[in-house]
Formats: structure tokens, sequence, C-alpha cells
């Protein structure tokens, strides 16, 4: 019962909405299938599925809201849910930035859903799971991944005659290789909508050569250095900055979009021009839900106020274009209402990853960051660490394998240092460029692997 058609969606949504008593209600409706497989020193320790549906109830007095979860869905359970919603909306205070639900929405045929991966079925992520461990065993090295796998669909509902539904697939796979010694180590972690353009083989082919290719690392100076950083590098600096763009923080003086002495920075060009970014929920990479605001998420989980997504520039060509508005704070501003970006391209080149290092005298070659952590958020700087294979660049090649450094750098400050940008790949449920950015800073060396 995990995953409800169109119709049982809407058929169940009408029923609760019958129920009410409320001045205004809203219904979300999700459901799941997650898989998964765990392993660890060769070996799988956990595999699981898990089925999941949930309903939520809004009850709306004037400004007063309540809000009810349930996952039994008989007649007398539905309507005690109703009942539980206005009981709380009748005690609850009123928020004086509550926003009249919407009425009847327009949404995207979006192509969030896969039927490939909706049937993998435990021997799939069996042999995921071998595909990666046989090649480590064979070279007498140690793999430690996690695949997971859903698919799930989201139905939201309201009693303006809203209605809204969605099914989305999802895979996501990481993948940790160590050499014996436990002095090298690789990592790769993609993630798709379709299964068939996932092979775990080729991502763990990936891991073990940079853990191969990074035993014996050699200490530098920290300081400034010319770096390419791979997707997965970037990936969380990158969405930090996009969920810092909006437009409420930056009226208030609370964002890097704030300028000083009151006002934004909106139409301002304040990175490389290189620098374009975009949501496209039609994108056949990087499709998403077809409706947000308030918790709409990359593949339609709540559908929030139900806003249609549609395609945005946020950057072009250095230029801010667009901030995300809240339906409360468009109305005070006297603009459209525009959901943040839940899931962006970065546009780019056609150079490979390889191509960026050819083209590199000296620098820097990062796989990843880890445990990033705000040092002011309102700046965008961060700090944090490599991890999983750094290397040193020279003359177009890579020369050896160096140590960890922390890092002290922001999006905002990397975004104006670019010097070439690659082919955009899927990560962390965006598309991103591999990018060779002059003057990043590291601060000090770790010892971590």
């Amino acid at each position: 019962m995990a995953i409800l058609s169109k119709d049982e969606a809407k058929k169940i949504i009408d029923k609760v909405l019958s129920y009410s008593k409320a001045d205004e209600m809203s219904v979300g409706l999700n459901g799941n299938r997650t898989g998964n497989i765990r392993y660890a020193r060769n070996s799988v320790s956990t595999s699981g599925e898990s089925d999941n549906l949930g309903l939520s109830v809004t009850a709306v007095f004037g400004k007063r809201s309540g809000t009810a979860t349930i996952n039994e869905f008989d007649d007398a359970s539905l309507e005690k849910t109703v009942r539980r919603a206005e009981e709380i909306a009748r005690l609850a205070p009123e928020n004086p930035e509550y926003m009249p639900m919407l009425g009847p929405q327009t949404y995207l045929e979006t192509g969030t859903y896969a039927e490939s991966t909706a049937k993998i079925n435990p021997e799939f992520r069996a042999q995921a799971a071998f595909d990666s461990i046989d090649p480590c065993k064979k070279k007498n090295l140690t793999a430690a991944g996690y695949m997971e796998d859903t698919t799930g669909f989201a139905a939201i509902g309201n009693s303006k005659g809203l209605f809204g539904y969605n099914k989305s697939t999802n895979v996501d796979f990481s993948i940790t290789v160590r050499t014996a010694d436990g002095t090298g180590s690789g990592y790769a972690n993609p993630d798709v909508t379709d299964i068939s353009k996932l092979s775990t083989k080729a991502a763990t082919e990936i891991a073990m050569q940079k853990a191969l290719a990074s035993v014996n690392a050699k200490a530098l100076e920290p300081g400034k250095y010319t770096v390419i950083l791979e997707p997965t590098a970037s990936v969380e600096l990158l969405q930090n900055m996009m969920r810092s763009i909006d437009a409420r923080s930056a009226d208030e003086g609370r964002s890097f979009l704030s300028k000083k002495g009151g006002g934004t920075r909106l139409g301002e060009k304040l990175f490389d021009e290189r620098v374009t970014i975009i949501t496209d929920p039609m994108n056949a990479e990087l499709p998403l839900s077809p409706f947000g605001g308030g918790g709409g998420g990359r593949f339609g989980g709540g559908g929030g106020e139900g806003i249609p997504q549609e395609k945005r520039t946020w950057i072009e060509n250095g230029v801010v274009k667009n901030m995300a508005y809240s339906r409360f704070w468009a109305e005070k501003k006297g603009v459209k209402p525009v959901p943040g970006p839940s899931g962006f391209i970065m546009m780019g080149g056609n150079q490979s990853l390889a191509d960026l290092i050819k083209s590199t005298d000296k620098g820097i070659l990062v796989t990843r960051f880890w445990y990033i952590r705000a040092v002011d958020p309102q700046t965008q700087l961060y700090t944090g660490l490599t991890r999983d294979g750094t290397f040193y660049i020279e003359n177009g090649q890579i020369k050896f394998p160096v140590k960890n450094f922390r890092f002290n750098e922001s999006p905002i400050i990397m975004l104006n240092n670019v010097e070439a940008l690659g082919k955009p790949v899927r990560a962390g449920g965006n598309l991103i460029p591999p990018m060779k950015i002059r003057d990043f800073t590291f601060t000090s060396l770790s010892d971590a692997v």
C-alpha cells in the first residue's frame, strides 16, 4: 500500500477534506518503499526494505493552525485525525504571517520516476554489493559501502481545490576503499534517478584507484593553492550557499546578499562571469518535484504549500538574478513567491576532470571535503577537511599524494577565483562541474586518511 496511484491518493485526500469543519484545511499524503544494503570489511553487514505511508492534516481557523499525522487509513481514524488537527488549531496562538491556502494550480509533468529503479529487489542489491566488494578483495583492498534505493509518491490537496501528485525514484551509493595497511583511501558517491545509469563496479574502481594512489602521502605546507575540486568536494559548500539565497534574510541584513545600509545585492555581479546556476524541473539528468514551497523537497516529499516549480535562473554570468521568496515575504514585497532551489544545475564547459589536471602547472586535486562547519554564516565562511584522496599536481600530471588539509574558505570567494569549469555531473542531488580554483585557502594539516 506504500505507493498509491494518483486516483487512490486523491480519493483519500478528498475523504479527509470532507470531514473538515475548519475555515481551511490542507492534506499531505506520502508513501515510499526504501531498500538498502550496507557492507564493511568486504562483507555485507545489513540489508533491508521498508514500506511507509503517512498522512498529515493541517486545520486552520482564522490565523490559528494545527497539524496532526497518522498512518492508519480507515474512516474512523481519518476523521479522528481531522478532529485532532482542529482541536490543536483552536488552542494555537495566531500566526501573524499566515497566508491563505492556494487554489488549484497547474503542475509540470516531470521525469522523477524510473520503472527500473522501482523494480530493484534484494537480489539486485546483493549483486550491486558483490560488484563492489569482489574487485576490492582481488586486489587486497577493503571496501565499505552503502546503497539506498527509494520509490515513493507525494500528494497534496486542500479545501480550496488544490491537488498535486508526483511519483519519484532515487538511488544513492557511497563507497570508501582502503588499502590493507589503512594508509590509502579512496571515495565515490554517485546518485541517480534511474538505476540503469549507476554501476557500483565503475564507482568502486574509481575509489580503488584513489586508494592505491594515496599511499605514502607527503606533507605540504598549508597556504593558498590552485585546486581542482571534484563535484563531491564542492557540492556541500555550494548547497550551503544556495540554501542562503533567500530574500527575507537578505532584506533583514542576515545574508551574504544583504547590502550595507539596507537593501539587497540582487542584480549585482558577485561571482566570476562563468558562474551560472539554474534550476530546471524538466532536466533529464536532474528531474525535480513539480511542486514546492515550505518543504517540497527534491523529489516531491511533502509538497509544502504547493507552489508550482518552474525553470529559474538564480545566477547568470556571475550576476544574482533571483532569490527565494516565501508567500508571506513575496506579498510584503509585491513580487511573485519563489520556492528555494532544492536541486540546482551549475553550468560548466566540456572539459573532463583529466583535462583540468592537464592544464594545471601546480595545484592540488581534492576528492572530497568532510566535516564541514560554519565559521561565519553571513559571509558563507566554512571550515572542513580534505579526505579520501588528495594529490599534488605538477606540469599537468598527478605527482604524488599529499596529507590532508584543513581549509577555511567561502563559496563566494571560491566562485570569484574560477580558472576553469568542466562538464557538470550529478552529485548530492545537483549537477556540478569539476572546478579549477585559484588561491584556495588551506590553514593546517590533518592526520586523517
